[in-house]
């Protein structure tokens, strides 16, 4: 390997470092809190995203799983041909777009909206289309991704997980969640093991 790759490589951690720092500095702790508020309460979470923040959102919806918050990833592409089913008035809508024009995710949101769900984004872009048709909004901060092009959904990838990984936490303390629950949920695993390990 040439030694140029192998720093370019290791200049990740310190650029996805940097924009984890950022992040935190410019996420409004009232909308955080509205967020956490909104998916304690909400009988039914669905998570959505392209690309990059798609799988960030099947990571968020597994989260919640695993905290008895039911939860589901909204696939773009099934959610208007019936997937939108899902969500009744009170549910909660996650989505995630670092630039907030995702266009297969503006007919979900004005449906979601429509049938009186509680829409959360996640995004960089405050102002964009899609902030817009949301009712509390999760500021993110990339200050470049880890390519040497800047184009690959890395750090921004890193950063959406965090944020969803936070709200995990905080959800986890605001319902009450045990680790008796998880260890019937999730028997497999060494984390399942070792909690339902006898004497």
């Amino acid at each position: 390997m040439k030694d140029e790759t192998l720093r370019l490589a290791m200049n990740a951690f310190a650029i996805e470092s940097e924009s984890l720092l950022e992040t935190a500095k410019v996420l409004d702790e009232k909308e955080f809190t509205k967020a956490v508020e909104a998916l304690v309460k909400a009988p039914r979470i669905a998570a959505t995203g392209c690309g990059h923040s798609g799988i960030a959102a099947r990571h968020f919806a597994h989260l919640m799983c695993c905290v008895e918050r039911p939860a589901r990833f909204l696939s773009p592409a099934e959610a208007p041909h019936g997937a939108l089913g899902f969500l009744q008035k009170g549910d909660v809508l996650v989505w995630a777009s670092r630039g907030g024009k995702t266009d297969e995710l503006t007919k979900i949101l004005e449906i979601a909206k429509g049938k009186g769900v509680t829409i959360i984004g996640v995004t960089e872009a405050l102002d964009s289309p899609l902030a817009k048709k949301s009712d509390i909004l999760l500021a993110m901060k990339v200050t470049k991704e880890t390519d040497r092009f800047n184009c690959q959904g890395t750090t921004s990838f890193a950063v959406t997980n965090a944020i969803f990984d936070a709200l995990q936490t905080a959800v986890m303390e605001e319902s009450g969640f045990v680790n008796e629950e998880f260890a019937v949920i999730h028997p497999n695993g060494a984390v399942g093991k070792r909690l339902n390990k006898k004497g």
